[in-house]
């Protein structure tokens, strides 16, 4: 299992005593990149991401919130970024999603993409094949500390069941509300990865690290 700390939630006044209990005890680093125009916060730039690629040697997985995906994957595979996920709503557009997707694997970077809670998964079932990892909102994106919508079970499974059923193996990541009462459940339904935040910084870093793991 994948555990992948967002650091949005991260306490900046104490960025070396944090990354390098995550660069210990996390898999990877969630990089949430908001525009404040397809959500409404407005977070990182790439420099910001550039100073933990300076300082951690873990898998940088970057989640574009953003209303250009376009240009944002250049900025940010130029900062160091491991792999960029995208939103489908950002085009409302297959094959516009396809270009993305392309374009990213030419970076030799890994392609991902997400929905929103509301938007139906089926939608994006033509890009399955072509990604390498399914980001999962289970909050409505855009704001940290939100509680975990109980439908996204449900969205999880049929992703795993279309993978085995398809022969796929891209990573089913989860993204919002993720703690140590459902990582269980998340896990069981089907998830390869999971993202947390505001359970993993508002305490032991370590140990709400491994609750995640050992769920």
């Amino acid at each position: 299992m994948i555990i992948s700390p967002s650091v949005l939630s991260l306490h900046y006044d104490k960025f070396n005593e944090e990354l390098d209990l995550l660069n210990k005890h996390a898999d990877w680093i969630h990089f949430d990149v908001m525009d404040g125009h397809f959500v409404p916060n407005l977070t990182f730039g790439p420099d910001i991401l550039k100073a933990f690629r300076r300082n951690s040697k873990l898998f940088m997985d970057v989640h574009l919130m953003v209303e250009d995906p376009v240009y944002f994957t250049d900025v940010f595979a130029s900062a160091g970024a491991d792999s960029i996920i995208f939103h489908y709503e950002a085009f409302n557009n297959i094959s516009s999603c396809i270009d993305l997707i392309d374009k990213i694997h030419s970076k030799y970077l890994k392609a991902g993409i997400s929905i929103r809670p509301n938007t139906p998964v089926e939608i994006v079932e033509e890009l399955l094949d072509k990604i390498d990892i399914f980001l999962v909102m289970s909050v409505e994106p855009g704001f940290g500390g939100q509680a975990f919508i109980e439908d996204s079970y449900q969205k999880i499974k049929y992703l795993d069941d279309y993978k085995k059923k398809h022969n796929l193996d891209f990573i089913i990541e989860v993204d919002g509300g993720v703690n140590d009462r459902n990582a269980h459940d998340i896990i069981q339904a089907g998830a390869n990865a999971l993202v947390a935040g505001s359970f993993i910084f508002n305490g032991d870093i370590e140990n709400n690290i491994n609750k995640l793991k050992n769920a």
